[in-house]
């Protein structure tokens, strides 16, 4: 049995972790003209304030403040990238890019953006898209792309760089058009697979959590009602 949906319908929200949450709410706020939708006690985990702020109907951006996240140093190279062209550890957000619709939405965030004190270098022309650059709280590197054309596979995917990346051309054409799952819904969870993707949880707890029927995880952490009363 195929499901309707396999494969992500966009981004309902990205998290940033923040020193300071308030300046991370007034920067993405006032200097990105998001505004803040809930701000309440982050579930499950106490001592974390959690964040949303909207981009549009289907999309937000979320903030996480956590004890002790001011202690932790911001090194470039390692924790951060610090632009667009440097490195940054395995595993961590290089940079961010936001959309606007068109070239002169893109020019319009960047006057917005420049109004308040922040500069902005672009826009660049990247042949699909045309991208400004600016930087945010904590060393965030930022970007705002307006499209410019549909992404041609054909046109874009360079064969010289297939081959830099490793990947064959029967992977390519793999990933090119990704399998869907006709397997049966409710698929329970997989045995424990230490070379998978894992989160970092102490392994008792962890095993404990894979164990458990999805039904007793959904009852068990149910965050259901809004922190202020209608």
């Amino acid at each position: 049995m195929t499901t309707t949906q396999q494969q992500p319908s966009g981004i309902h929200h990205i998290a940033i972790m923040a020193a300071d949450i308030k300046t991370h709410i007034a920067f993405f706020s006032e200097v990105m003209g998001c505004p803040l939708v809930a701000l309440f006690e982050m579930h499950g985990v106490p001592g974390g304030l959690h964040a949303f702020l909207r981009m549009n109907e289907r999309s937000y951006f979320s903030i996480v403040q956590l004890p002790g996240v001011d202690q932790i140093p911001v090194t470039l190279g390692v924790t951060h990238a610090g632009n667009g062209a440097l490195p940054s550890a395995a595993g961590t957000m290089q940079h961010l890019a936001f959309r606007a619709d068109d070239e002169a939405g893109l020019l319009s965030m960047r006057d917005r953006i420049r109004s308040h004190g922040v500069n902005v270098i672009g826009p660049i022309d990247h042949g699909f898209c045309k991208s400004i650059y600016f930087a945010g709280p904590d060393k965030l590197t930022l970007e705002v792309a307006a499209p410019v054309s549909r992404v041609d596979p054909d046109l874009w995917i360079d064969p010289a760089v297939l081959a830099k990346a490793g990947i064959s051309a029967e992977e390519s054409a793999r990933y090119r058009s990704p399998k869907t799952y006709d397997g049966p819904p409710g698929l329970p969870q997989p045995p424990y697979d230490p070379a998978k993707p894992h989160m970092a949880y102490p392994k008792e707890m962890y095993q404990a959590i894979l164990r458990a029927p999805d039904e007793a995880i959904a009852n068990a952490q149910s965050f259901s009602r809004p922190p202020v009363d209608a």
